[in-house]
């Protein structure tokens, strides 16, 4: 079954990783700066759903995480959200792939690489997800 994402955050594998959020069960998504992607955070929901991607030599969606928590501030005034792990991608989906996606031409992904929070639509949450179930 075909899960609808809403948005991709982008980490540093060598900062976090997606193992470390596995590790840990749920962290707060923080040290997010740029005002557009802090929009993105302050208008996530619980229950949703966001692709986690390595930025750096990876490259590419690795994993699932469920948003549990409102969008709050942080003492610095920055907008956070809790998230959970819920699961790792059959098989990664790189970059370089979805560049290759009509459907990835105009969004921020390729447009705009140190945007850390990406909103997606139906079509491309769902390409991500249907590449990430292949063999």
């Amino acid at each position: 079954m075909f899960p609808r994402v809403s948005y991709i955050l982008k980490t540093e594998p060598s900062e976090y990783s997606y193992e470390d959020l596995e590790r840990e069960g749920r962290t707060v998504w923080n040290g997010v700066k740029n005002p557009l992607a802090q929009r993105h955070i302050s208008s996530m929901k619980p229950g949703e759903l966001c692709f986690i991607y390595h930025t750096g030599k990876i490259k590419a969606v690795v994993g699932l995480a469920r948003v549990v928590s409102e969008a709050y501030l942080d003492r610095d005034g920055f907008w956070v959200v809790d998230v959970e792990p819920a699961g790792r991608l059959k098989r990664q989906v790189s970059l370089a792939t979805l560049k290759g996606e009509p459907a990835f031409a105009q969004s921020p992904l390729v447009r705009m690489p140190r945007l850390s929070v990406i909103p997606l639509n139906e079509d491309q949450s769902m390409i991500i997800w249907e590449l990430s179930q292949s063999s």
